[in-house]
């Protein structure tokens, strides 16, 4: 159980059962496409609370509930790549490791709030898309990112430093059977093995404490003085090996190694099943997803109102003809993409070793969460606003004659002074 003044207690379950509560209730008029979701976010804040107040037992065992229930909330997202609603799941999905908290050993708060500048992200995408037609998402924007807020306040009050557990606790019971799911909501594919990486818990602490008990008795023997003797055994004048040479020749007998007990949690786990590839359009949404080994990839018949969604793609190529609205690069590896042209933004996020060109014109490209990444720019598109945020190895070739490349790397690093009435910042480099 949590070793906190009865103050902390009390604030967990006012936040808990308040603000958390409150919030997790207001997902359902925005997601009423997806209830499910719903249901998934309001159990998670359930299982936060039956955490905090549960006992000693190893950490990974306290948390596996949480981490179910973010595997199950990303899951939904992933199952749902074509809502409507997608910008919305994002923001749930990126931000709702910040539950782990709770396994955070120094400070906590600014987890928290990586987190919820995760989920800033997205909001911002719905923000942009419904501000001026429907102030129901405006307010479920407000609404649930004052959960992570708020969250933040609670922790910098009664847990600065992080959780504290109580090592002389009960032992906490083990957590009751939940009801079946309602025959409205039929119950989600099993998540995939191992929970989310933040909420992973340090054997250190537990090996600690088994030393910790070992130097005790240690010292408990020692404190004894002359009475530690009492505890020694007689030995016959036939068995002492000072007097008797030949029991020193017959050796000590061999003694096996004592079998490695297994670790909790370390049984091997399957990998998840491979989606299969998928080129098609979807609506006004060209889907390209799950292609590997594949530099063939090429989509022709675009219109003006089309995007292009490229996702997990790992080791291929594409090319896009024609004029396109938009293109948006996620999740993936070594992967080159050429385009003619593009009235909207290009966008390349959570991804790895990317090359982009571009044929003809595009007004923005954005680089966000990537790392490494090649832009080849042609005459027509030099002037276009490149936008970067949490990206690093970024590059930008600009033409130079007929055949060739100028590269011009974009900065990384940056210096932040006042100079008396604002902040003013600008790439630096540090010569090493």
């Amino acid at each position: 159980m949590l070793a906190s003044s009865s103050e902390g207690a009390a604030g967990t379950a006012a936040w808990l059962e308040g603000p958390g509560r409150a919030r997790g209730s207001a997902q359902g008029p925005v997601t009423c496409g997806v209830s499910g979701y719903s249901r998934v976010f309001r159990g998670v804040f359930k299982k936060e609370k039956e955490r905090m107040a549960d006992s000693h037992r190893l950490l990974s065992d306290l948390l596996k509930p949480i981490a179910d229930h973010i595997q199950e909330i990303q899951q939904y997202r992933e199952r749902h790549r074509g809502s409507s609603l997608f910008n919305h799941l994002s923001a749930v999905s990126e931000s709702i490791p910040a539950l782990g908290w709770v396994a955070v050993n120094q400070k906590p708060a600014p987890y928290v709030k990586e987190m919820n500048d995760a989920a800033t992200f997205y909001t911002n995408r719905v923000l942009k898309d419904y501000k001026e037609t429907d102030r129901r998402h405006v307010e479920w924007v407000q609404s649930y990112l004052s959960v992570w807020t708020e969250m933040q306040a609670f922790i910098r009050q009664h847990h600065t430093t992080g959780v504290t557990w109580c090592r002389t606790g009960p032992v906490a019971p083990p957590p009751p059977l939940e009801g079946a799911p309602s025959a409205a909501c039929p119950p989600p594919p099993p998540p995939p093995p191992g929970p989310p990486p933040v909420l992973h818990a340090d054997g250190a602490q537990t090996q600690a404490d088994g030393v910790g008990g070992q130097t005790s008795a240690l010292f408990a023997q020692l404190n004894q003085g002359m009475d530690i003797t009492k505890g020694l055994k007689h030995v016959a004048e036939g068995k002492k090996t000072h007097k008797n040479p030949e029991l020193r020749s017959q050796g000590s007998p061999s003694h096996a190694p004592p079998a490695k007990a297994s670790k909790p949690g370390s049984t091997p786990s399957m990998a998840p099943p491979k989606r299969p590839a998928l080129l098609e359009l979807d609506g006004k949404k060209w889907r390209v997803e799950h292609f590997e080994q594949r530099h063939d990839l090429l989509i022709e018949e675009t219109e003006l109102k089309q995007v292009v969604y490229i996702f997990d793609c790992n080791n291929s190529t594409i090319q896009v003809k024609g004029k396109i609205n938009s293109i948006i690069v996620d999740n993936c590896k070594k992967l080159g993409l050429v385009f003619e042209n593009a009235v909207g933004i290009v966008e390349i996020i959570n991804s790895k070793s990317v090359q982009l060109q571009v044929l003809g014109n595009v007004p923005t490209i954005s680089i966000n969460k990537t790392e490494g990444c090649q832009v080849y720019l042609s005459k027509d598109s030099i002037s276009c606003d490149i936008v970067s945020a949490k990206s690093s190895a970024m590059n930008i070739l600009v033409p130079v004659g007929e055949d060739d490349f100028r590269e011009f790397p974009v900065p990384e690093q940056f210096k932040t002074v006042w100079d008396g009435s604002r902040l003013v910042t600008e790439p630096t480099e540090i010569a090493g």
